[in-house]
């Protein structure tokens, strides 16, 4: 993996919604001080692809983030297929929002944000938390209207700039990372990413095989970029009590 690097999705970053960086420890404060218990859940990175690498992942895996860099237009994944507004179900079960252009640098956040929001039975967040407020102001939302609560959102734009200057490297105008996030659902596999139209599914899996099913769609997504080393992988994992 990559060493880390700031993130953000293509677009013009404004200096409400800086870059965040691809670190653990950033993520960790992040996440807890808006509202997950430190004993509830936990990012770490991921060393390496390879089946030892990723047997030394901690499990139960919750949810993959993968920043990398910003692929051509035309590297698409093969299996890739985009939920149609008319899958009410698949949507409703899939917690999704998009990134307007107006949030800026805010990929981080919303990676975290459907980190999160996909695992709500799997993590107990502090009741009225920013997190707390967030997910239920929004959960009967579609995707756009999401995005535009979280763009007011000034609790969640202060803690987003205090995560983007904690890490170790400097914030930069010119950025050329992205953040996505794979989850299991109901025994599918999705891939989310706020400056796609839905969720992306990439056939079946479980919340066992996520780690894994979710590398070998980021294997395929690095043989489309080859000439770049700059990707890194984290979990969400539950932490065991």
């Amino acid at each position: 993996m990559a060493l880390p690097s700031s993130a953000s999705a293509p677009g013009s970053a404004g200096e409400r919604w800086p870059p965040l960086e691809s670190s653990p420890d950033v993520f960790n404060q992040f996440m807890w001080s808006l509202g997950v218990p430190e004993d509830e859940a936990e990012f770490y990175d991921v060393y390496g692809l390879d089946p030892d690498a990723l047997d030394m992942v901690p499990q139960p895996v919750l949810a993959v983030v993968l920043c990398f860099p910003d692929p051509p237009q035309d590297a698409i994944h093969p299996s890739e297929q985009i939920l149609s507004i008319g899958d009410k179900e698949a949507w409703d079960q899939v917690y999704f929002m998009q990134q307007i252009e107006s949030l800026g640098n805010a990929c981080g956040t919303i990676g975290l944000l459907h980190a999160v929001g996909n695992a709500a039975s799997e993590i107990s967040l502090v009741e009225n938390s920013s997190l707390d407020i967030f997910f239920r102001s929004t959960a009967s939302m579609d995707s756009h209207e999401r995005a535009v609560f979280l763009e007011k959102d000034e609790a969640m734009a202060r803690a987003h700039s205090l995560a983007a200057i904690a890490g170790v490297t400097e914030v930069c105008d010119v950025v050329e990372e992205h953040y996505i996030c794979f989850v299991a659902v109901d025994g599918t596999l999705y891939e989310l990413d706020g400056m796609k139209h839905g969720p992306v599914k990439h056939g079946s899996s479980s919340s066992k095989s996520l780690l894994q099913d979710a590398v070998d769609v980021i294997k395929a997504i690095m043989h489309n970029i080859p000439n770049s080393i700059n990707f890194n992988v984290m979990v969400l994992s539950r932490k065991e009590k």
